[in-house]
């Protein structure tokens, strides 16, 4: 059971609390080697979920959800009055490689090509020497059989790691990561961008674009023709969505019946 509390935006459920206890808590059910989920929430997350109620159901099941996106942020503190830290993959990545190297933590690296792994492999030695990684593993971009699906189970339970970071896109690595729960004995960390970003394929955004929440643009300026669909549309319904609760929450407060209004009052003496 995770120590972290969650505050739903509207249906959508999200962990709270200062970045330091996201990466204790992590860290101490990785240690601990108990099968859990981290999801990694962002505006297009949240808007998958807000059309797919069964994509809803699977994120509000998961042991910890972190606010990856700063819209999510701030809409925690507009709505609620949490002055919530963003925790984002992009972030928790390398500082939960650092940790689990000074804790003794093996790592695994589930997604991506095996291109991809192999240079996650040789930015891993060099940046983290201490690190153990217990495998890596690029799986079919197909749906899995079930004989398959047994075969990474019993795979990546071998190799006895501590976090499995899956990497394989939204909502695909979340859907995956559900599936593997009580079976996969390890926490798993839906870390999607943060890997090729991390290890030096992809640019991260300038710091005065992410604390503006502008990360969208920087990666829709670099591949206009694949984003452009996404982000005219789901940052323009989260955009409307979240106007429609700000009136809800804020404007259109529910006013209690006058009979209610007097049991409050009145109904103890």
């Amino acid at each position: 059971m995770t120590k972290l509390p969650k505050q739903p935006l509207k249906q959508f459920s999200i962990s709270t609390g200062k970045y330091e206890l996201f990466i204790d808590e992590i860290t101490r059910l990785a240690a601990a080697k108990i099968s859990s989920t981290v999801y990694y929430a962002n505006v297009h997350m949240f808007i998958e979920a807000y059309r797919d109620n069964e994509f809803l159901e699977l994120i509000n099941k998961s042991d910890i959800v972190t606010p990856d996106g700063q819209p999510l942020a701030w809409m925690m503190r507009l709505f609620y009055g949490i002055k919530q830290d963003r925790v984002s993959a992009m972030d928790t990545l390398p500082d939960l490689l650092q940790r689990m190297e000074k804790e003794k933590l093996p790592a695994y690296f589930y997604g991506g090509t095996q291109e991809m792994l192999d240079k996650t492999d040789k930015f891993v030695k060099e940046k983290y020497p201490n690190l153990v990684v217990s495998g890596l593993y690029s799986p079919p971009f197909r749906p899995l059989s079930d004989d398959e699906k047994n075969e990474i189970i019993e795979k990546i339970n071998a190799a006895s790691p501590a976090i499995v970071f899956v990497f394989l896109g939204c909502p695909k690595q979340e859907k995956w990561m559900a599936g593997m729960k009580g079976k996969v004995k390890a926490v798993m960390a839906g870390v999607g961008g943060a890997v090729p970003v991390t290890i030096g394929l992809q640019k991260r955004a300038p710091v005065w674009m992410q604390r503006y929440a502008l990360e969208w643009l920087y990666r829709f300026l670099q591949e206009p023709r694949r984003l452009f669909k996404r982000y005219a549309v789901t940052n323009s319904l989260f955009l409307w969505v979240m106007t429609k609760e700000f009136i809800r929450l804020k404007i259109l407060k529910p006013v209690k019946p006058a009979k209610q209004l007097y049991n409050d009052n009145y109904g103890n003496i």
